[in-house]
């Protein structure tokens, strides 16, 4: 598959003498002379090899970034309608410049989704300046823009947003009454950025609007009232099923409890004018015993916010359906917001598959090829590395107990550290993040505290001179603001990040 690359790598790289003689005048005008060809009738794929030339002759004078050939060819393969699988560090954001500008020419708006804000308004101003270098604009899609800003942002050549931004927006759109309000003006060309996260892990997630009913919240605090009095003989609970129903003798103490509340009409808990407090009773039984505080959600300025399971992120503005959210809040005494309706939703996978022509890239694709070949029609191309890969995988070690487990891993941190060598921890919920934090703060290390305009000084400073500092950061959805900050400094010499799994995907970690 990489062969048939390698004639078209060597045609741009002989143009590239001709080409680096060109001014800066020159090469934008470029631009124009390629779209002049396109309304010719010329085909993209003609015009791929002088064009990508094009983008890394810019690359070189705008960041003073050359593209590899390894590059050029996961460039290649993203005009393909293919996955690029590519290492991690092996400048993937460079690579889209090269497919995005190609597709740009056409006029059509071309797509570049993100898994974050943060990388969505990194990668649009740091890419930005070869586009704009070679005359195209640049547009952003972020959380809290206007219409008319959206709308600017999507008649842009090249737009970058996040999958949420975009989904939504196509979702505001067809709630619209006339064309000439809609943000979108079609879909031509996506290329996704960490392309399994987003169509894979989160495929079938939805995204809904909603839109509000009638208040409840009286019920909603006397049924959580009543539920504090529920044993575990009260209900059944499938962890794996994430389900979980009242048994039969469950249902004859919560009638019980409900009729001395005064809430229960009739006799029993099934008739027809108890329906409200049925759904009521199971959405209180679920927020209780199957949501936990700072592992499915944390409490935020007085309001109950989801935390992504996948991502580890907190996700202000989305909520939970059918008074599960409103349950919540009522179990933490915060304020009940009322209940929604659904006016409109969308699964990604449904959104993704409107563009006429898609492409992603990754680091880890090719254990989920046959996914994306049968669900989206795209094939998984793995990209060699530019230079050998020197890191050593080792072997996974398994312990007896947990116990051991987290003992061993403090162990190992403490040699690493006194090496100087950094060291990131990945963990899977915010608790065991803040549970290694405990443990290294008993062996004597101290916590960074970011809120401090000089709270790395000292790390610097130990680093510098060689010896140990002594202190860790934790990064979880508390700190999601300086996720960004947090996850960069991690390669410093000497340094001990402790994160949950959403670690700041996409961050550059510089070593040294």
């Amino acid at each position: 598959q990489i062969k048939r690359f390698l004639p078209k790598v060597d045609a741009i790289n002989a143009l590239e003498p001709e080409i680096a003689k060109l001014s800066d005048a020159e090469l934008k005008a470029k631009t124009g002379e390629f779209r002049a060809k396109l309304a010719d009738g010329a085909k993209l794929e003609d015009l791929m090899v002088p064009a990508f030339a094009v983008v890394r002759e810019a690359s070189k004078r705008a960041l003073g970034m050359r593209h590899f050939d390894v590059q050029l060819i996961g460039g290649m393969v993203l005009n393909e309608r293919a996955i690029a699988e590519m290492r991690t560090g092996e400048g993937k954001t460079l690579v889209a410049t090269l497919p995005v500008y190609l597709n740009a020419l056409a006029g059509n708006g071309v797509h570049v989704v993100t898994v974050n804000d943060y990388l969505a308004k990194r990668d649009a101003a740091w890419m930005g300046q070869i586009y704009n270098f070679l005359g195209l604009s640049v547009g952003t899609i972020l959380h809290g823009l206007t219409d008319a800003e959206r709308k600017q942002s999507y008649a842009a050549d090249v737009t970058y947003g996040t999958n949420n931004e975009f989904g939504f927006d196509y979702l505001r759109d067809n709630m619209k009454y006339g064309r000439a309000q809609m943000v979108q003006r079609g879909h031509a060309y996506a290329i996704v950025d960490e392309v399994d996260s987003i169509l894979i892990d989160e495929a079938r997630t939805p995204l809904i609007i909603s839109g509000p009913t009638e208040d409840r919240s009286d019920l909603y605090l006397k049924v959580d009232d009543v539920m504090k009095k529920i044993g575990p003989e009260d209900f059944d609970h499938d962890e794996k099923q994430r389900s979980i129903s009242f048994t039969e003798s469950g249902t004859e103490h919560i009638e019980e409890l409900l009729r001395e509340a005064g809430l229960l009409q009739g006799n029993s808990l099934y008739d027809l004018e108890n329906v409200n407090l049925v759904h009521h009773a199971n959405s209180a039984l679920r927020a209780h015993k199957m949501f936990n505080r700072d592992k499915d959600y944390i409490i935020r300025n007085d309001e109950v916010v989801i935390i992504d399971e996948f991502t580890g992120r907190m996700m202000p503005g989305r909520r939970y359906s059918e008074g599960l959210h409103q349950a919540l809040e009522a179990k933490e005494r915060v304020k009940i917001q009322p209940e929604n309706q659904t006016l409109a939703s969308i699964t990604f996978q449904n959104y993704f598959r409107l563009y006429k022509k898609l492409s992603g890239m990754t680091g880890t694709a090719a254990t989920e090829a046959e996914e994306f070949g049968n669900i989206y029609g795209l094939e998984v191309i793995s990209v060699p590395t530019n230079v050998p890969a020197m890191r050593v995988d080792n072997e996974d070690e398994i312990y007896r107990t947990a116990d051991e487990k987290f003992a061993s891993v403090v162990t190992e941190i403490e040699k690493a550290h006194e090496r100087l060598q950094p060291v990131l921890v990945g963990t899977t919920s915010i608790e065991k993040s803040e549970m290694f934090a405990d443990m290294l703060a008993k062996k004597g290390f101290e916590k960074i505290d970011f809120e401090d305009a000089a709270s790395l000084d000292k790390l610097y400073m130990a680093a510098r001179t060689g010896k140990p500092s002594r202190q860790f950061a934790v990064l979880n959805a508390r700190f999601h603001e300086q996720e960004a900050f947090i996850v960069a400094e991690a390669g410093v010499p000497g340094a001990i990040t402790i994160a949950t799994n959403m670690a700041g995907r996409g961050t550059d970690i510089k070593l040294g």
